[in-house]
C-alpha cells in the first residue's frame, strides 16, 4: 500500500471515470465488437488502455481498437456478464507457439513385458 495519498489518485476499487480509453475490438457483422477478457480467476472483464502504446505492448502491433469513455464501456460490457473493468492490464499469457515442425517421428519397437509364471506368483 502506498504511504502517500493524492487527491487525484483514487483507490483501485472505487468506480470513478477513467476518461477516454483505448478499447480492443474485433471485427463483427455490423462494425466492430468490444473484446472481453477473463481475469486470472476466470471472471469476465472489459479491458481499456489509457494509451495506445500500452495496448500495443500488451496485445501486439496492429490490434484494432476504438476510443470509448469508461461509462460507455461499462454499459456495453455489463449486459454481457462482464461487470469488471480492467484498466491497463500488464500481466498476459505468453505467446502461443505454433505447431511443432512436422518431421519423421522416431519409432521404437514396443515390447510387452513377459507374463509372470504361475510358480513365481504362488511363491510370493
Amino acid at each position: 500500500m502506498c504511504l502517500f495519498q493524492y487527491d487525484d489518485d483514487p483507490e483501485p476499487e472505487e468506480r470513478v471515470p477513467a476518461g477516454l480509453l483505448h478499447v480492443p475490438v474485433r471485427p463483427g457483422r455490423a462494425e466492430v465488437v468490444v473484446r472481453l477478457f477473463r481475469t486470472p480467476l476466470g471472471a469476465r472483464t472489459a479491458v481499456g488502455f489509457t494509451d495506445p502504446d500500452r495496448l500495443t505492448a500488451t496485445l501486439g502491433a496492429g490490434h484494432p481498437w476504438i476510443r470509448l469513455s469508461e461509462p460507455a464501456l461499462r454499459a456495453l460490457a455489463e449486459p454481457l456478464g462482464a461487470g469488471l473493468l480492467t484498466v491497463d492490464p500488464t500481466l498476459t499469457a505468453p505467446p502461443v507457439a505454433g505447431p511443432p515442425a512436422a518431421g519423421p517421428v522416431p519409432s521404437a519397437p514396443v515390447t510387452a513385458p513377459a507374463p509372470a509364471s504361475r510358480e513365481t506368483e504362488t511363491a510370493r
